[in-house]
């Protein structure tokens, strides 16, 4: 558990212990949550998850592996 000690030792580490898991997951960290969107009426909107393709999909679910890890 971080205590607030050591930030840049503590990142790191846990930098390569994600990436060593997916990198897809530490993406999803930094570069936020990624949602699928889709064009109506010229406007970019959330793409329903019945629309996901596979790849999107497990795009998507970096996400919910990198909560997961961070919540251990």
């Amino acid at each position: 558990m971080f205590g607030g000690i050591n930030y840049q030792f503590c990142k790191i580490r846990m930098q390569i212990f994600i990436e060593s898991i997916d990198k897809g997951i530490w993406d999803a960290i930094v570069n936020r949550p990624y949602t699928p969107k889709c064009l109506v009426e010229n406007k970019q909107v959330d793409k329903p998850w019945t629309k996901w393709t596979k790849k999107e999909r497990r795009k998507a679910q970096y996400d919910c592996n990198a909560k997961n890890i961070l919540t251990l």
